[in-house]
Formats: structure tokens, sequence, C-alpha cells
């Protein structure tokens, strides 16, 4: 990756303060939950962090937070879910039509192609591979 994903993380989360109003406070007390903690109250505050963020549809900023947050949690703990998660938030994210910073939007990018190449999504199985060595290529 051409970015560290902790420290994206927390410039997100530094933005996103108008974004999430009264519920500031909220969002804070799960991310130092999340922060400082593993294991069981660790993924709980996740949780509680990605419910947020549902209620909170047009919050780029903590959106792009969740997703460098759901980075951290793959490379801890690699199971299905957690890439699956990413690449969903990702594609939503992606999707809206807000203006939102360039670095921001190609950071995003690239962890969904990791996300997707967690789930070998991006990677060719034995038939595709025979068929591409198989199919003539060009000329007489």
């Amino acid at each position: 990756m051409q970015f560290d994903a902790a420290l994206a993380a927390q410039d997100a989360f530094s933005q996103s303060e108008s974004e999430l109003g009264s519920d500031w406070d909220h969002a804070t007390e799960l991310e130092n939950t999340f922060s400082s903690n593993a294991g069981a109250t660790g993924r709980e505050a996740y949780e509680g962090l990605l419910n947020l963020a549902r209620r909170y549809p047009t919050a780029h900023s903590f959106h792009a937070f969740c997703i460098y947050i759901t980075w951290q949690q793959a490379t801890e703990e690699t199971i299905e879910r957690h890439f699956q998660t990413g690449m969903r938030l990702c594609e939503s994210y992606l999707a809206s039509p807000e203006a939102r910073e360039r670095k921001e939007v190609e950071q995003i990018e690239e962890l969904y192609g990791s996300f997707r190449a967690g789930l070998g999504l991006d990677e060719e199985d034995d038939i595709q591979i025979e068929f591409r060595k198989d199919t003539p290529k060009g000329g007489d």
C-alpha cells in the first residue's frame, strides 16, 4: 500500500466531527475503545462505529474512517467477513456522487483492490490461465 491506513484513519476521523453532530461524543468514545482494546471489546466498538456510519450515509469522512479501520480489522483478524465488509463500504463510498479529496478517493480505491484480492476476486483460476495460453495471439 502507498499509505498508512492507521494515519489515514486518524485524519478521516478528525474531519468527521461536523458530519456526526450530536453523535460525535459517542463516536469518540467508540473510537477510543476500539483503539485501546483488542478482542471482544475492540470488536464491539468496531461494530458500534459501523452501526453509527449506517445512520449517517452522507458522512464521507466518517465512512472513509470506517473503511480504514476495517482494513486494520482484516489485517489483525484475516476472516472473509472483514474483507466483504470492506468491499461493501468501499463500493458505497466510491458510488457516492459527493465531492471528496482526490487523495482519499485514491486510497479507498487502493483498499478496494486489496479487499478484492483478499477474497481472491482478482486472481485467475487454472481454467482462465489455460484459456489465455491457448487463445491465439494477433497476426496472420
